[in-house]
């Protein structure tokens, strides 16, 4: 008797083996029609898998994550049937299933077009109506090689003679068309659908490395229903409408170059914006209890060593010789104390130097140690995107040194503090996800357990719901990570608590219990903007560039439709950078159409116009950003109302109370 169990906990009884299939069709044939693949005890396997004991299970369909994902995996086996009967010749590398789609890199001595990818997408569909049977095959691994290199495969036998000798290999075949894979994929081509479509063409070096062949790559997304995918291509339109690049340039708030890759140039507006949030943060931090700290740049490579960050990120490390100056023949020469000094990637060891000095007691914690540093990372020249991605970033970081029985309290406090910020700015939707230990980790598996247990009973008591991201924590500690959702439905990874209590004993920091002992401290690792440039470059995108009041560079234009208010608008715009706000005059002599085009395209959010009439009334024509109403208003009235409008949302209602 094989016992299957639902997750719903219930158990079904079945007196011989069976596969996917029938099992499915044992619970109704409602559900056989639309199963694509099984759960099998956590692992998806194919349909026709055989079921021989007992075990949890689940079908799979395509309205669950699994099949979205088993859908996006096949998509990239259809594309590349399809490549290869369009173009004869091409030879397929790589091919993965990835967030919203799918890509496979080829091999192919001429460029792909644009226009090749609807000839490519209709061959798809072609052969989704061909309804071929996907089957999977055990292949010998060196009959796998030799078969690969008949063919001219070089690239999947490069791939095969990666894998041990001896080792049996996995092939499956839809109709005549095969590949390598491991699996597992849809029963056969029809169940894809026809929801999907291929969206760019891009260059991708074989095995990530410069020195290989070039290969193109070819990006695709495909959905479980017309209408889902249909949402998602708007979302992208939305998206590119919103490219914080774009609007970048246009607002004139920074630029990038070749010459600075991966770093910022702030221009005075973006400037303004990055100021602006840097003070909001730091005032709801002082609010809170935070003292604010400033640690070096540069630090000997020991304490990397130390922390156990050398070992896991020295490749995204700038790394310098720590030198002193030598004769004119030496040049300079090693000072033999520190052969390597690296920029900071991160806080954290220099934290933990500053808690160091001089003896802590257990009535000096909690301390919440923040700092707006400045950190530097080597990524990869193809990785780096505008704010979103760059070498150079000030963190909105701060480390809590604690006691274990304060884990709970000092999380509650974290979080109750990030939902008050994320709700200043305009962000309610929130995912939180615990991610756990990875394969690679330092500490024991007892203390990671330990700290595991601590932040989700913390999280637990805070009362908010939260999703198990298994194996994405930290080398060093389990996290919880923020996902934000903006305007148009992207998630973005924002904040971050880690709970550690391995950095603490590396590095030494201690306090004196209550008994008179000494203690390692629990350290906790916070973020709540993450990267100042980062977080600048989502609400760019999600806002469009129409920034809240009191973060726009600038709050209001005081401009003129003719010369005779210029005198009354100079005056006007006087009082109101009086009144704290940010404000350009503009009494150029243009058509008041085109200034005010001009200051939309700014993205300013409000415009106020005097004529002469105005400027005899002591009013002002406001127009807001976005609205084609214009409303005639006193100017004192408008003064105080844009004054409290600007006012950032910190300081206009209750501070967070500090604990």
């Amino acid at each position: 008797m094989i016992k299957l169990t639902l997750p719903d906990g219930s158990v079904r009884e079945h007196d011989a083996p069976l596969d996917g299939l029938a099992f499915a069709e044992s619970i109704a044939k409602s559900l056989a029609k639309k199963a694509i693949a099984i759960k099998l005890n956590g692992e998806v396997k194919d349909l026709n898998t055989l079921i021989d004991k007992d075990a949890s299970i689940e079908v799979v369909t395509v309205a669950t994550p699994d099949g979205l994902e088993l859908l996006r995996h096949d998509a990239a086996h259809v594309m590349a049937e399809a490549v290869q009967e369009l173009f004869p010749g091409t030879q397929v590398t790589i091919g993965p299933a990835i967030e919203n789609g799918f890509f496979y890199d080829f091999s192919r001595a001429e460029p792909f077009r644009p226009e090749d990818l609807e000839k490519i997408e209709e061959r798809m569909r072609q052969i989704v109506d061909r309804n071929e049977v996907i089957t999977r095959e055990v292949w010998k691994r060196d009959d796998a090689i030799a078969y690969f290199k008949s063919i001219g495969e070089h690239y999947k036998a490069e791939i095969i003679g990666g894998i041990p000798a001896g080792e049996e290999v996995s092939v499956y075949k839809q109709g005549n068309w095969l590949d390598l894979c491991r699996g597992p994929h849809l029963p056969s081509t029809n169940k894809l659908g026809k929801a999907f479509k291929l969206t760019k063409l891009a260059g991708a070096y074989w095995r990530g490395d410069s020195r290989n062949e070039m290969l193109q790559r070819i990006y695709g997304t495909v959905w479980a229903t017309d209408a889902e995918l249909k949402a998602y291509l708007t979302m992208i339109e939305e998206a590119e409408k919103r490219d914080h690049r774009k609007i970048g340039r246009e607002m004139d708030l920074y630029h990038f170059q070749e010459e600075a890759q991966g770093s910022v140039f702030w221009h005075p507006k973006g400037y303004t914006i990055f100021n602006q949030l840097e003070a909001y943060i730091r005032r709801r931090l002082d609010a809170s209890g935070y003292v604010e700290v400033k640690t070096p740049q540069l630090m000997a490579s020991k304490f990397w060593e130390q922390s156990g960050h050398w070992g896991k990120y020295r490749e995204n490390m700038f790394v310098v010789p720590d030198e002193v100056p030598g004769t004119e023949d030496e040049g300079p020469v090693l000072t033999g104390k520190s052969d390597l000094m690296a920029l900071k990637p991160m806080n954290c060891p220099a934290h933990v130097q500053i808690f160091n000095q001089g003896i802590k007691s257990y009535r000096d914690l909690p301390i919440r140690m923040a700092e707006f540093g400045c950190c530097h990372r080597n990524e990869a020249h193809g990785a780096l995107h505008g704010l979103m991605r760059v070498r150079q970033m000030t963190q909105d970081d701060a480390h809590i040194f604690c006691t274990e029985e304060q884990i709970q309290s000092e999380t509650e406090h974290f979080v109750n503090l990030l939902y008050a910020v994320y709700q200043d700015m305009g962000f309610a939707d929130v995912v939180i996800k615990l991610a756990t230990r990875p394969e690679k980790f330092g500490g024991t598996i007892e203390r990671w357990d330990a700290a595991e247990k601590a932040l989700g009973d913390a999280l637990r008591a805070t009362g908010h719901d939260f999703i198990i991201a298994e194996g994405e924590g930290a080398f060093y500690a389990p996290k919880l990570e923020f996902h934000l959702k903006d305007a148009i439905g992207r998630s973005w990874q924002v904040g971050t608590l880690q709970l550690d209590y391995v950095l603490p004993e590396r590095l030494g920091a201690t306090y004196v219990a209550e008994d008179g002992s000494r203690k390692f401290a629990v350290m906790l690792h916070r973020a709540i903007l993450g990267t100042l440039e980062r977080f600048i470059g989502i609400l760019i995108e999600s806002s469009a560039g129409k920034l809240p009041m009191w973060l726009a560079p600038v709050q209001v234009v005081m401009t003129t439709i003719t010369s005779d208010a210029d005198e009354y608008a100079t005056q006007a715009a006087a009082a109101l950078r009086a009144a704290g706000l940010r404000v350009v005059l503009d009494v150029r002599n243009e058509k008041i159409n085109y200034k005010v085009r001009e200051h939309s395209v700014g993205k300013v959010p409000v415009i106020l116009v005097a004529g002469k009439r105005e400027a005899e009334e002591g009013t002002v024509s406001m127009r807001r950003l976005g609205s084609q109403d214009q409303t005639v208003v006193k100017l004192t009235d408008i003064i105080k109302a844009l004054s409290a409008e600007a006012t950032p949302p910190d300081l206009a209602a209750p501070k967070v109370a500090a604990e």
